[in-house]
């Protein structure tokens, strides 16, 4: 088990497993109903807000967000006790990575999950947390400005690897070359993931998020 190879593979086998537990789909199912037939039929926290409520909402939000997280500070806790030996770069990349893919291609549903936005919150609170908290507050301006989630969504990790790189070069959290490139992937699949709102965007049929009337 002293092999890097191994201890990443290791790595990220749990955390894809790990990522793959579809909360939502749980969620629905508590309250009887298979979320993915009702609302947009996405499995994230957005659709089933949409559907069951903010109560339960916000609770698959913030399963989905420590899905990311949780593995993540767990590589840097064992590697810290240095019960496993391997670069915490390479550790953290490797577990973000396998817990991004296991939220949008979940085994435990027929590889078919989310859209990796909360996760990947988690995932950037580990490994660039200056970032997060700039696209939190592009989601939380584009979102009030929009109300459309996918709009925010959009926007928010378009902005991810320009701020990683400017926060980067201004001294403020540095992250390398590696990570600067997983983030730019990460900005591209939750953009690409967004295909469907895009076109509905376009055809203005998209779902908005209207302030409920007192």
């Amino acid at each position: 088990m002293d092999s890097p190879i191994i201890i990443c593979a290791a790595i990220a086998f749990a955390s894809y497993i790990f990522g793959s537990v579809p909360w939502a789909y749980i969620i629905g199912k508590m309250n009887g109903i298979d979320i993915r037939q009702h609302g947009s039929g996405n499995v994230g926290a957005t659709n089933v807000m949409r559907v069951l409520g903010r109560k339960w909402g916000y609770t698959c939000f913030l399963l989905d967000f420590l899905k990311g997280f949780l593995p993540l500070a767990a590589v840097k806790i064992l590697i810290g006790m240095k019960i496993i030996s391997v670069p915490l770069e390479v550790a953290l990349i490797t577990a973000a990575v396998a817990v991004v893919c296991g939220h949008i291609w979940t085994i435990f549903l027929k590889f078919k999950g989310g859209k990796g936005m909360a996760t990947g919150g988690g995932v950037l609170v580990g490994v660039a947390p200056y970032s997060f908290i700039c696209c939190g507050i592009a989601w939380i301006i584009f979102f009030y400005a929009t109300r459309y989630v996918s709009v925010a969504s959009i926007i928010a990790a378009a902005l991810l690897p320009v701020s990683a790189y400017a926060f980067s070069v201004a001294g403020l959290w540095r992250t390398n070359t590696s990570i600067q490139i997983f983030l730019l992937v990460l900005a591209v699949l939750a953009i690409a993931k967004h295909h469907s709102n895009i076109k509905r965007l376009l055809n203005g049929t998209e779902h908005k998020f209207e302030k409920k009337k007192s």
